[in-house]
């Protein structure tokens, strides 16, 4: 997202952060690092964090990969949960579907390559729907 927006001349700040403490400060798994080479994007440097409840606070939108990363995020945000800026990711793609971004953590490298697919097109309609807003 970080790449689309600056390349959309955006002045946006963009962040990932998981809901589970394991893999802080590490970077991304090597396959999700190959595929967005391929894809001229390099998250080498990026590192995982936990997702802390004033998140709810610094961004206006937060975007989950299913149910229930929303569920993790509901209970970790307590008392600042907004239930108006978070929505599950491809809910962009098709509104109220609630379908979920597989983790293709344990498979192959070819799930590394649909999730990609799935995010680059979420990420595409992102941008196209908030851009004008945020110029």
């Amino acid at each position: 997202m970080q790449h689309k927006a600056k390349l959309a001349g955006l002045d946006w700040i963009v962040d990932s952060a998981g809901t589970a403490n394991y893999h802080t400060n590490e970077a991304p798994h090597p396959l999700s690092q190959k595929v967005a080479r391929i894809h001229g994007i390099d998250i080498s440097h990026s590192k995982g964090r936990q997702f802390v409840k004033t998140d709810m606070l610094e961004f206006d939108r937060i975007y989950v990969m299913d149910s229930n990363n929303y569920a993790d995020v509901k209970r970790m945000s307590r008392d600042l949960f907004d239930e108006e800026r978070i929505d599950l990711l491809l809910n962009e793609l098709y509104p109220g579907k609630n379908r979920e971004v597989p983790d293709p953590w344990y498979g192959t490298e070819e799930g590394y390559h649909s999730v990609f697919e799935m995010l680059d097109k979420a990420c595409d309609q992102i941008i196209l729907k908030y851009s004008t807003n945020n110029r």
